[in-house]
């Protein structure tokens, strides 16, 4: 029992350490953008991995890296609508009277 709680407390206290690990109420949505910010951050900071992968798409690395910057901001599109936020549509606009 006592190893149960231990492992218990050691999961809760990764989720609260690090972003990406998750918790029960992840999307999947979320998931999917700290894995390819994950890996992203990965490439970028590793000069080896850029190098590599620069050479393979036949693009500098500069413009690879920079491109692969601003990837990270949303990686997977815009988040998805909420279950429990209305979406806001406008109202129609009235046709002219002809």
């Amino acid at each position: 029992m006592a190893d149960k709680l231990r492992t218990q407390q050691e999961l809760e206290r990764l989720q609260a350490k690090y972003v990406g690990t998750g918790h029960p109420d992840t999307t999947s949505w979320e998931w999917k953008t700290n894995y390819a910010r994950d890996t992203y951050s990965s490439i970028v900071n590793r000069p080896v991995l850029l190098a590599h992968l620069s050479l393979n798409l036949n693009e500098p690395a500069a413009k690879l890296r920079s491109r692969l910057l601003r990837k990270m901001i949303q990686p997977c599109g815009p988040p998805p609508p909420r279950e429990d936020q209305e979406m806001y549509m406008a109202p129609p606009t009235p046709r002219a009277q002809e």
